[in-house]
């Protein structure tokens, strides 16, 4: 158990060094939601005349509906980013000096999740104090229940980016696979608009919506920054989080070896 220990400690420490020595990686991440709240909000509220109501009993702005979302989407960009160290760790070769440690290898990935989790909700927090200078105010209540959802959420999508890590050989094809999985998995979600809103739009994308597990994490945040629990959100987040961690464990199984990649 000490040795446990011992290497969670060690793995947390090295993921807040190596976060506090890139410091243009936290600025991006604090950024690009500001940038979509301030600047994106006005047009689409516009566009889109949006009338919030559910799942609250009073009505609510826009950009207070969207802060979930971008909460969310703090969280998604920082699983891949934390994905994309363990591409680059396993190119170094420290990934498999990791894996051939004696400590069990689901303790060691869930080490990495943990550390990239913690980031993350360091982010997260840091937007929402911006948010709340901007103006946009949550119930005092909900920056303390949000904690586990955040939790639950980072797991999930940091889950996700260890699974694709796994299956990316080569560092240089990461950028691809962040596109085709970031984009589609933000906007094909409750983070920026609500599912009966695209329902009156295309009732297969409002399907697909709401299969998408990025749009659970979204609404756990969401309900538990309202003061609020979402049953369903944390039952799909929690199973999602197990699926992918599932493969990520298959992914890096040594058995299977992690394989050198080519040229």
């Amino acid at each position: 158990m000490t040795g446990a220990l011992i290497a969670l400690r060690a793995i947390l420490i090295r993921e807040a060094l190596r976060f506090v020595r890139q410091r243009s990686r936290f600025v991006a991440a604090l950024v690009r939601p500001l940038v979509w709240l301030i600047v994106f909000a006005a047009g689409f509220r516009a566009a889109l005349g949006l009338s919030i109501t559910p799942p609250y009993q009073t009505y609510i702005t826009y950009e207070i509906y969207i802060v979930p979302g971008l909460c969310g989407m703090i969280m998604l960009f920082n699983g891949m980013q934390s994905s994309l160290s363990l591409v680059y760790d396993r190119e170094m070769g420290s990934m498999r000096l990791l894996l051939t440690s004696p400590l069990p290898r689901w303790w060691l990935l869930f080490c990495r999740l943990l550390a990239s989790t913690t980031i993350s909700i360091l982010q997260v927090y840091t937007f929402l104090a911006v948010a709340a200078v901007y103006g946009i105010d949550m119930p005092i209540i909900g920056y303390l229940l949000v904690f586990p959802a955040l939790i639950v959420a980072g797991l999930m999508l940091g889950a996700l980016g260890l699974a694709l890590s796994s299956a990316i050989k080569q560092l240089e094809n990461f950028a691809g696979v962040m596109n085709f999985v970031i984009f589609p998995m933000f906007f094909l979600s409750s983070a920026l608009y609500p599912l009966w809103k695209m329902a009156e739009s295309s009732a297969l994308l409002r399907d697909i919506c709401a299969f998408n597990p990025f749009t659970h994490a979204v609404e756990l945040i969401r309900f538990a920054l309202y003061g609020q629990f979402n049953a369903a959100a944390l039952g799909w987040t929690i199973l999602a989080g197990f699926i992918f961690l599932g493969l990520a464990l298959w992914g890096y199984d040594p058995a299977r070896g992690v394989k050198k990649p080519r040229g």
